[in-house]
Protein backbone atom coordinates (compact mmCIF):
# COMPACT_ATOMS: atom_id res chain seq x y z
CA UNK A 1 0.00 0.00 0.00
CA UNK A 2 1.03 3.27 -0.82
CA UNK A 3 0.28 6.82 0.89
CA UNK A 4 -1.70 7.26 -2.75
CA UNK A 5 -4.23 4.84 -1.98
CA UNK A 6 -4.20 5.75 1.72
CA UNK A 7 -7.19 7.69 2.82
CA UNK A 8 -6.67 9.45 6.03
CA UNK A 9 -9.54 9.90 7.88
CA UNK A 10 -7.91 12.52 10.72
CA UNK A 11 -8.08 15.85 8.52
CA UNK A 12 -4.93 18.39 8.56
CA UNK A 13 -6.61 20.73 10.50
CA UNK A 14 -7.40 18.48 13.41
CA UNK A 15 -3.70 16.52 12.51
CA UNK A 16 -1.63 20.00 13.21
CA UNK A 17 -3.63 21.29 15.71
CA UNK A 18 -2.44 18.07 17.64
CA UNK A 19 0.90 18.35 16.42
CA UNK A 20 1.12 22.22 17.75
CA UNK A 21 -0.19 21.06 21.08
CA UNK A 22 2.30 18.83 21.22
CA UNK A 23 4.82 20.81 20.47
CA UNK A 24 3.94 22.96 23.58
CA UNK A 25 3.61 20.18 25.48
CA UNK A 26 6.80 18.54 24.43
CA UNK A 27 8.66 21.98 25.17
CA UNK A 28 7.76 21.95 28.87
CA UNK A 29 9.95 21.52 31.51
CA UNK A 30 9.80 20.91 35.36
CA UNK A 31 9.18 24.20 37.42
CA UNK A 32 13.10 24.78 38.71
CA UNK A 33 11.39 27.25 40.89
CA UNK A 34 8.34 27.77 41.92
CA UNK A 35 8.93 31.05 44.06
CA UNK A 36 11.30 32.86 42.26
CA UNK A 37 9.22 36.23 42.16
CA UNK A 38 10.64 36.89 39.24
CA UNK A 39 8.52 39.29 36.78
CA UNK A 40 8.41 38.24 33.16
CA UNK A 41 9.23 41.20 31.36
CA UNK A 42 12.97 41.36 33.10
CA UNK A 43 13.59 37.31 32.88
CA UNK A 44 12.19 37.22 28.96
CA UNK A 45 8.95 34.88 29.62
CA UNK A 46 11.02 32.08 30.20
CA UNK A 47 8.79 30.30 32.91
CA UNK A 48 6.46 29.91 30.25
CA UNK A 49 7.95 26.33 29.58
CA UNK A 50 8.21 25.85 32.70
CA UNK A 51 5.15 22.92 34.04
CA UNK A 52 3.29 24.46 36.91
CA UNK A 53 -0.13 22.99 38.66
CA UNK A 54 -2.57 25.94 36.52
CA UNK A 55 -0.84 25.16 32.98
CA UNK A 56 -3.43 23.35 30.81
CA UNK A 57 -0.96 22.42 28.06
CA UNK A 58 -1.13 18.64 28.95
CA UNK A 59 -4.83 18.71 29.28
CA UNK A 60 -5.43 20.75 26.13
CA UNK A 61 -3.11 17.64 23.79
CA UNK A 62 -5.38 14.89 26.03
CA UNK A 63 -8.27 16.65 25.20
CA UNK A 64 -7.16 17.13 21.48
CA UNK A 65 -6.92 13.52 21.29
CA UNK A 66 -9.98 12.37 23.48
CA UNK A 67 -12.34 14.91 20.86
CA UNK A 68 -11.18 12.24 17.56
CA UNK A 69 -13.48 9.62 16.62
CA UNK A 70 -11.88 6.31 16.51
CA UNK A 71 -11.27 6.21 13.36
CA UNK A 72 -8.98 9.59 13.61
CA UNK A 73 -7.67 8.34 16.48
CA UNK A 74 -6.74 4.97 14.73
CA UNK A 75 -4.81 7.01 12.05
CA UNK A 76 -3.09 9.47 15.08
CA UNK A 77 -1.38 6.32 16.59
CA UNK A 78 -0.31 5.45 13.19
CA UNK A 79 0.48 8.42 11.59
CA UNK A 80 3.19 8.77 15.25
CA UNK A 81 4.17 4.92 14.89
CA UNK A 82 5.18 5.40 10.80
CA UNK A 83 6.98 8.96 11.79
CA UNK A 84 9.09 7.21 14.49
CA UNK A 85 10.21 4.33 12.04
CA UNK A 86 7.85 1.64 13.65
CA UNK A 87 6.13 0.70 10.47
CA UNK A 88 6.25 2.16 7.13
CA UNK A 89 3.48 3.83 4.95
CA UNK A 90 3.30 0.48 3.84
CA UNK A 91 2.32 -1.09 6.74
CA UNK A 92 -0.78 1.36 7.13
CA UNK A 93 -2.84 -1.23 7.63
CA UNK A 94 -1.19 -2.76 10.51
CA UNK A 95 -0.30 0.21 12.02
CA UNK A 96 -3.93 0.88 12.37
CA UNK A 97 -4.74 -2.57 13.43
CA UNK A 98 -2.06 -2.31 16.16
CA UNK A 99 -3.47 1.08 16.99
CA UNK A 100 -6.04 -0.67 18.38
CA UNK A 101 -4.47 -2.42 20.82
CA UNK A 102 -4.00 1.02 22.59
CA UNK A 103 -8.06 1.58 23.10
CA UNK A 104 -9.85 4.50 23.45
CA UNK A 105 -9.66 5.39 27.35
CA UNK A 106 -5.87 5.00 27.62
CA UNK A 107 -5.38 6.99 23.82
CA UNK A 108 -4.99 10.24 25.80
CA UNK A 109 -2.56 9.86 28.02
CA UNK A 110 -0.21 6.98 26.05
CA UNK A 111 0.03 9.77 22.80
CA UNK A 112 0.88 12.85 25.92
CA UNK A 113 3.79 9.64 27.59
CA UNK A 114 5.42 9.15 24.28
CA UNK A 115 9.04 11.80 24.45
CA UNK A 116 8.89 13.65 20.99
CA UNK A 117 5.48 12.97 20.01
CA UNK A 118 5.28 16.32 18.18
CA UNK A 119 8.04 15.73 16.02
CA UNK A 120 6.96 11.95 15.37
CA UNK A 121 3.50 13.19 13.87
CA UNK A 122 5.36 15.93 12.07
CA UNK A 123 7.50 12.95 10.25
CA UNK A 124 4.60 10.56 9.58
CA UNK A 125 2.54 13.64 8.26
CA UNK A 126 4.90 14.44 5.97
CA UNK A 127 5.05 10.55 4.57
CA UNK A 128 2.15 12.06 3.63
CA UNK A 129 2.62 15.18 1.99
CA UNK A 130 1.11 17.14 4.55
CA UNK A 131 3.41 19.86 5.67
CA UNK A 132 2.50 22.49 8.62
CA UNK A 133 4.77 24.94 7.04
CA UNK A 134 2.84 24.34 3.93
CA UNK A 135 -0.41 24.58 5.43
CA UNK A 136 0.14 27.37 7.60
CA UNK A 137 1.73 29.64 4.29
CA UNK A 138 -1.59 28.45 2.84
CA UNK A 139 -3.53 31.22 5.26
CA UNK A 140 -5.05 27.84 7.11
CA UNK A 141 -5.30 27.89 10.98
CA UNK A 142 -5.06 24.32 12.85
CA UNK A 143 -8.26 23.90 14.47
CA UNK A 144 -9.66 20.73 17.00
CA UNK A 145 -12.54 20.91 15.16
Amino acid sequence: MDQDTINLTLTPERAFFILLRAREFDEKVDNSDPDSGSNATDDGAVDVLESNPDDTTEAELKGAVRSLNDDELLDLIALIWIGRGDFSVGEWDEAREAARDIGRARAPRYVAGIPLVSDYLEDGLSEFDLSLVDYMEDGREPSGE
